[in-house]
């Protein structure tokens, strides 16, 4: 069968993004983690070819958060986007700063999605 969700191939880099989280992944995994929005999140979760920062499997939902190398990389995002959406996945997408400035305002929107 084939393989869709994480990929032993990934494992290791799973490993290493989860201890490396960015600021921002750290902050907003507070939030998520334990079910503290009431889903259990995963970090790290590789899906196809891809790694997604946060993955809601209840509620068929990714959060990605962009620092400043996704501004070259809109093509690449938008590719990977379709993929997931092809799953049947929604993608969030929130800009580092947005989790440094508005927290709350980021989990309203995650909330919304949520229920």
């Amino acid at each position: 069968m084939y393989e869709i969700f994480n990929k032993s191939i990934f494992k290791d880099r799973r490993k290493t993004l989860r201890q490396s989280l960015t600021s921002q992944e750290f902050k907003l995994w507070f939030y998520l983690k334990g079910k503290n929005l009431g889903v259990k999140f995963r970090r790290q979760h590789s899906i196809g070819p891809y790694i997604v920062d946060f993955y809601c499997k209840e509620k068929n939902l990714i959060i990605e958060l962009d620092g400043s190398q996704h501004i070259d990389a809109k093509e690449y995002d938008k590719e990977r986007d379709l993929y997931l959406q092809t799953l049947n996945m929604k993608v969030l997408r929130f800009w580092n700063n947005e989790i440094d400035k508005n927290i709350e305002e980021v989990l309203m929107k995650i909330k919304e999605e949520i229920n």
